[in-house]
């Protein structure tokens, strides 16, 4: 190509772009734009804009084939370089590498609208992954390379996404395919996350990638980054680029001749000319400063001059600032000073520029350039606005340096050079007062406050009169704009249009406006703003948002925040493919936790709030136990080699935790909100490679693999003290110096030693180091609260007891047993010291006489012969004492020091390591290869939670409100630990929950052992037991709430609900099923071995009994009849005397009933389903029989699922082939309802309005998907009126039961022994449906005469010869109005069977 060739030689130097380029090079350039994510549009009007000379640019080609690894080029001041990178290097690339086929990737970083890490790393990966048609190719989505958080990479950490790319960059390209790079502007990136990115690329690169980087010379950092022993201005030479790996080339400044021919190019074009001794002081312009920008300038600047216009050298602007300022001078002339010093600050302080719109209306609503223009005029209107013709015509004449470029779906304006930003903001932002005003105006417009205001006064100040006396006017001006919801309501769309431009600019002008409550509390903790964001795709920006560090000493909710983020970045996957599910994931992660988070009410509440505005939803009335904590924070420290594990993890009390890796790097974690640094200590210019940490209140003591040990106050980051131990270094020449450990009292270390029998107390503030001489190893210290006592426990079972102000021993005491001391606990109010052994054994001293030997309390011992005791732990808050060892955890109560209870480890598995709570009630424990955190509460000994890692555990340490799970890889996984208080003890029945019963205030529950629980549907806690000799098999509830009856082990319970008093308990039953009669008086006992028996439920005296089984017995509403199925028939038993005294027998001799249900507000008739699957009524007082009609072939009856309305209305026949059939007997049509996977449950509303059921997603996710919610079985409710879903929640265990009551709540039973209860929240079931209902049934009295003399016509057209119409059947077609009854009866020849209809009314 001619343009590279003249920018490229062999020699590197000078060079510049032809004036034009040609058709076939700007169509090569539209290709590239396209490919690389940058707007055509944005690139055809900056074309056009420069059609007629180029900015110059400059590339470099090798001067050898095989391109170096990095190539870095320098360029300065070029306005259109980025352009160029795309048009000249990526065909040329290819001439560079002849024997293969390069992929070419350039990414231009300036022009990403979020121009963080994650963002950029995100939309690299993406595009990597996708050029290579990697395994997400097939699955990537088009909108990945402008909108990297559609991409399955978009909700990883910045660390996983550095790991992310740097597997790509050495497993993708490969020789045949080698790929190159192309990053532009990195070093414009803000925060110095140019640095930051580089240093997550591997070192060094991989032989098949290329990186090729676009700098500025005056941004060093990013230049440091590639090599940190170069120096900020220094190239490397030709004959050490093979050594160094990347090569410099420096680009100098445009030429001025090429400067001075783009002006006249640009004067010809707008019809001007200068004179000659104008154009003189043009080029000496020109020579002082030769950018393009300031030739533009210079442009409008003498277009302005006349052929006699005296000018001088002064008259020249002599650079570019000086000139952007006289064109602002130039304008506030022409237009008004208040409208332009606005308008471009405006747009000077937006985040990503302004629609002419919004620019219109924020200078409509501005008090200065309002109070200008009202002076012009005599009588202003309330309803004045700044005219939109002024607004264009300011905006034409600054349309040379205003780029419209597209941002999230909206044409916004934006300068063309960061150089406009800095001049108006010396020049009309140069307070924090003034710029906190200007945002606070722009927040007030977006967050739609301007809106709905009322008229505000404007004041004037006018002169009047011969003396020109000043008054002062008030005038009522109506500033409304355009409302800014975060989501426009759409009437042909559910979802809505997200106001992407309120969601981008809100939360950076609130935060210019020093605004920062209303940013936490009214944007990043609302729901309105996170759906808002999750809609538009933004759900990895609002994750950094929650987490970000720089707004964290503004903020005082971070631990809500912190949460709020973890609950997203786990559901992510879910959310991006369902954004509106998120009231429901929120809702459901949430409530368990609104006690240890009160400032997330408002949360909860604005949920329930859209939910109810809505009109549609199901609400959690009551949360099922968590079997999980959500994490508050995730982090990974970024090690430059794989495999390196944690050698050691210390934590201080502030929450400060320190780790020590294999490779000797130490990694520091400052708290919630931080992310992981690396620790670097240099000596003698070489950096320091760490042994080992130890901690102790805010101390921390590092050492190091050269024997140095170094302190470190936490509370002081700069502290490091260097710690030297005489004795020890004498002792330790050729070993390493091991801490053991140490503890601090106030400026006092007490350190012991491994293998050592003294203890070294450091004296910080006079580095003064004494030692203090022990009979044997020193196992363990501790200190008493004033610091004078020092207690030492050793191997051989002795503590020795020294006085740390005089160095005097002053007394000692050994255990019987001689077993090595492991931990001491000293209670100071009792003087008592309990001392642990190795065997987990506890000797209590008495030890308040000081001069003398301590007394012998007591001695406890395990009789455990085992000598792993792991660790110890204890809460003086309940007097517990824990004692972890690798088969068992011992719990002592530390008031008589008893041994309270032990917990043994599962089988085949050992503990590592066991912390208590916060609260004492529960205990952490780690297990080998198990990479969960199991919590076990300590009263039932059961184990309530599992905190997820997905990591091997190394170490747990307990902070002041947080829990830290240490990994092997170092890793570290954050959970508060009042989160874990409030879930551990949530209800939950020792096993899965089998059965529930819904009362009027609340339910019962069993889970099939002896006990039923009762529950309080107000508080959500069981609040009375009932207990039972065996397993309880069934459980029922007199429809007056009187009588509870359960069955167990074949023994029938009578129960008095209010009391909970057993009343009644009957024998020898043999019963499998138990019943109650629907007037609450009797009892009937179902046996499938002996006698069925029906008793009187007040006192169990017998009324008769029953001879037949009855399968599936049902007891008839009026309470007359036992009916159920035997032998295929449907038999009906009289309650009274025990008779058989009505069948249903099937027209055809091979149909047999499989399945009944018997109808409350139609007490005569019960509906049967037979095997063919005919459709029967069978009314019980007449024994008459009414065979409706013949489902299809390709629909049939479950009877295990077969479920009825009250009124007969809808039936449930099936849920197989992922979805749930039902029978809409109102409109006689069948309906099915698609689920998105197997449904596992369903059941329908008694009252005909709502089914619920339960499926299993089978949805193919990504496998790096860490989102578990994919895999969790959804709850979902219908309206059987029209099929539209109410709502749906994800269920975060198995359900076994579902339920629904009249009270329109749906009750779930979880296999863990939780329940949850979920309210329905539909507006339509309302009273106006009494009036649908009315009217549709005169509407079927209408048309059913019509119906039925149409099937008499065909009836009697019918050739009865014909095979088809051989079938017969009889229908009855009855309606029922009030209480007038009307029988039409009639036998059909059903010729067509399958389309008979169905009229009977319910």
């Amino acid at each position: 190509m001619a343009v590279l060739q003249a920018l490229i030689g062999h020699e590197y130097g000078t060079a510049s772009l032809p004036s034009q380029v040609e058709v076939s090079e700007y169509q090569l350039l539209l290709q590239e734009s396209q490919r690389v994510g940058v707007s055509t549009q944005e690139l055809e009007r900056v074309y056009q804009r420069d059609e007629n000379t180029i900015p110059p640019s400059y590339c470099l080609r090798p001067p050898h084939p095989c391109c170096p690894q990095v190539i870095t080029l320098n360029l300065r001041n070029i306005i259109y370089h980025l352009f160029v990178l795309s048009l000249c290097l990526s065909p040329q690339i290819k001439s560079w590498l002849p024997d293969c086929d390069p992929v070419v990737i350039t990414y231009f970083c300036n022009l990403s609208i979020d121009p963080s890490p994650r963002h950029l790393l995100s939309s690299l990966c993406s595009q990597i992954a996708g050029r290579y048609h990697s395994e997400y190719s097939s699955e990537q989505n088009p909108r990945e390379l402008d909108d990297p958080s559609c991409s399955p990479t978009a909700n990883m950490c910045l660390s996983k996404l550095k790991e992310r790319l740097s597997s790509l960059l050495s497993f993708m390209p490969s020789t045949e395919q080698p790929l190159v790079l192309i990053l532009d502007g990195l070093d414009h990136i803000g925060n110095n996350f140019g640095p930051h990115i580089m240093e997550g690329l591997p070192s060094p690169l991989p032989p098949s990638v290329k990186l090729i980087l676009a700098v500025s010379s005056k941004r060093t950092q990013v230049l440091q980054a590639i090599n940190p022993q170069r120096g900020p201005h220094q190239c490397v030479s030709e004959g050490r680029e093979k050594e160094s790996g990347y090569v410099c080339v420096q680009l100098g400044l445009v030429d001025r001749k090429q400067c001075v021919k783009m002006l006249a190019s640009l004067l010809s074009n707008s019809g001007r000319r200068v004179t000659s001794g104008q154009q003189a002081l043009v080029n000496q312009a020109l020579t002082s400063c030769c950018l393009t920008l300031y030739a533009r300038l210079l442009h409008l600047h003498i277009s302005l001059w006349h052929s006699d216009s005296d000018v001088t050298e002064s008259s020249l602007p002599d650079s570019v600032h000086s000139s952007i300022s006289a064109l602002l001078d130039h304008l506030e002339q022409k237009h008004g000073s208040s409208i332009v010093a606005r308008a471009v600050s405006y747009l000077t302080l937006s985040r990503t520029g302004l629609t002419e719109a919004e620019l219109a209306d924020l200078l409509s609503s501005d008090q200065k350039v309002l109070t200008e223009y009202v002076q012009q005029v005599e009588s202003p209107s309330s309803k004045m606005r700044v005219p939109q013709i002024d607004v264009e015509r300011l905006l034409l004449d600054l349309r040379r340096f205003l780029i419209r470029r597209t941002v999230a779906g909206s044409h916004v304006l934006f300068w063309v050079s960061r150089h406009f930003k800095l001049v108006v903001a010396k020049r009309c932002l140069g307070t924090h007062e003034v710029r906190r005003e200007i945002h606070s105006v722009m927040a007030d417009y977006f967050s739609g406050g301007l809106s709905c205001e009322v008229a505000k006064p404007l004041l004037l100040k006018q002169k009047f009169g011969p003396n020109k006396d000043t008054t002062q006017m008030e005038i009522h001006i109506d500033r409304q704009t355009s409302s800014q919801p975060f989501v426009f309501a759409s009437s042909f769309n559910e979802v809505g249009r997200v106001n992407l431009r309120k969601v981008i600019e809100l939360p950076h002008h609130l935060q210019g406006s020093d605004k920062w409550e209303e940013l936490e509390h009214g944007l990043l903790m609302s729901l309105r703003f996170h759906q808002a964001m999750v809609q538009a795709g933004l759900l990895e920006d609002l994750v950094t948002m929650l987490e970000g560090e720089e707004w964290s000493s503004y903020f005082c909710l971070s631990r809500e925040r912190a949460v709020l983020a973890s609950i997203l970045k786990s559901c992510a996957c879910l959310l991006q493919s369902s954004p509106l599910q998120l009231p429901s994931v929120m809702e459901t992660s949430l409530l368990p936790y609104l006690e240890v988070f009160p400032a997330l009410e408002g949360y909860a509440r604005e949920i329930r709030q859209e939910r109810r505005k809505r009109g549609s939803g199901l609400e959690v009335a009551l949360c099922p136990a968590p079997s999980s904590v959500p994490s508050i924070q995730y982090l990974k420290c970024v090690a430059k080699t794989r495999d390196v594990s944690v050698r050691e993890a210390a934590g201080t009390e502030c929450g400060i935790v320190a780790e020590i890796m294999d490779d000797g790097m130490a990694w520091i974690w400052k708290g919630s909100g931080c992310d992981v640094v690396k620790l670097s200590l240099s000596c003698e210019q070489k950096e320091l490679k760490f042994a080992g940490v130890k901690s102790s209140c805010q101390f921390m003591l590092l050492s190091t693999q050269c024997n140095q040990i170094f302190l470190w106050d936490v509370t002081d980051p700069e502290m490091f003290l260097q710690v030297k131990d005489s004795l020890k270094t004498e002792l330790s020449q050729k070993t390493l110096n091991e801490v053991e450990g140490f503890v601090a009292y106030q400026k006092l270390l007490l350190m012991w030693w491994k293998d050592e029998n003294f203890v070294s107390v450091f004296d910080v503030s006079s580095e003064i180091l004494t030692h203090f001489q022990c009979q044997s190893c020193v196992t363990c210290v501790v200190c008493s609260s004033n610091g004078v006592y020092m207690y030492c426990g050793q191997m051989d079972g002795t503590v020795s007891i020294f006085d740390t102000n005089t160095g005097s021993l002053l007394a000692t005491c050994s255990n019987s047993n001689h077993n090595a001391v492991t931990s001491m606990i000293l209670c100071e109010e009792k003087w008592e010291m309990a001392c642990v052994d190795r065997t987990g054994s506890v000797t209590l001293w008495d030890v308040a006489a000081k001069g003398n030997s301590p007394r012998l309390v007591t001695e406890r011992f395990t009789g455990v012969k085992s000598n792993n005791i792991l660790n110890v732990d204890y809460s003086h808050e309940i007097d517990t004492l824990l004692v972890c060892q690798s088969h068992q955890v011992a719990l002592w109560d530390m008031c008589d020091w008893e041994l309270w209870d032990q917990f043994l480890a599962p089988q085949g598995r050992a503990f590592t390591q066991a912390v208590l709570s916060k609260d004492g009630h529960f205990f952490l424990a780690l297990l080998d290869t198990c990479p969960l955190v199991l919590v076990w509460k300590v009263s039932t000994g059961d184990c309530v939670l599992s905190l997820e890692i997905n990591k091997q555990p190394h170490k747990l340490l307990k902070m002041a409100s947080d829990i830290v799970c240490v990994a092997h890889d170092g890793c570290l996984t954050v959970w508060d630990s009042g989160m874990i208080d409030a879930a551990g003890p949530a209800p939950k029945m020792g096993c899965g929950v089998t059965e529930v019963v819904v009362e009027r205030t609340g339910f019962y529950t069993s889970d099939g052992s002896e006990t039923v629980w009762r529950w309080r549907l107000e508080t959500g806690l069981p609040y009375a037991n009932f207990l039972h000799d065996g397993p309880v098999e069934k459980l029922r509830l007199s429809p007056d709430n009187i009588h509870l009856v359960t069955l167990s082990a074949g023994e029938i319970y009578i129960w008095q609900t209010e009391p909970g008093q057993n009343i009644l308990r009957m024998r020898g039953s043999r019963a499998s099923d138990v019943l109650i009669t629907p007037n609450s008086n009797f009892g009937v006992s179902i046996s499938e071995r002996g006698m069925s028996r029906v008793w009187k439920l007040a006192h169990g005296s017998i009324v008769c009994s029953i001879h037949p089984y009855l399968s599936d017995a049902q007891v008839s509403p009026e309470s007359t009849f036992l009916i159920g199925r035997r032998h295929g028939d449907l038999l009906a038993a009289s309650l009274w005397s025990g008779l058989i005294s009505k069948r249903f027998s099937c027209v055809e001799s091979s149909e047999h009933v499989v399945a009944f249900r018997t109808l409350s507000e139609h007490p005569d008739f019960v509906v049967v389903m037979a095997s063919s699957g005919a459709v029967y009524t069978w009314k019980l007082a007449e024994e008459t029989l009414c065979r409706h009609f013949q489902l299809p072939y390709r629909f049939h009856c479950q009877p295990q699922d077969f479920q009825m309305s009250s009124d007969g209305s809808y039936t449930l026949l099936s849920t197989d082939n992922e979805a749930i059939h039902l029978l809409d007997l109102s409109q006689v049509r069948l309906c099915s309802f698609k689920a998105e996977g197997p449904v596992i449950k369903a059941c329908l509303d008694k009252t005909g309005h709502y089914a619920a059921y339960i499926f299993r997603p089978t949805t193919t996710l990504e496998k790096n998907c860490a989102c578990y919610l994919h895999t969790r079985p959804v709850l979902r409710v219908l309206r059987l009126a029209d099929g539209e879903r109410i709502g749906s929640v994800f269920l975060a265990k198995n359900p076994l039961t579902l339920v629904m009551c009249e009270r329109q709540c749906v009750f779930v039973g979880f296999e863990d022994g939780s329940v949850g209860v979920y309210s329905i929240v539909d507006d339509t079931i309302k009273g106006e449906e009494l009036v649908r209902g009315r009217e549709k049934l005169n509407d079927y009295i209408s048309c059913c005469w019509t119906v039925l003399l149409k099937y008499m016509y065909m009836y009697d057209k019918c050739d009865s010869t014909e095979s088809d119409c051989m079938h017969t059947c009889i229908l009855y077609v009855y309606i029922e109005v009030n209480t007038n009854t009307v029988y039409i009866c009639s036998t059909l020849l059903g010729k067509l069977q399958h389309h008979l209809f169905h009229f009977q009314l319910f």
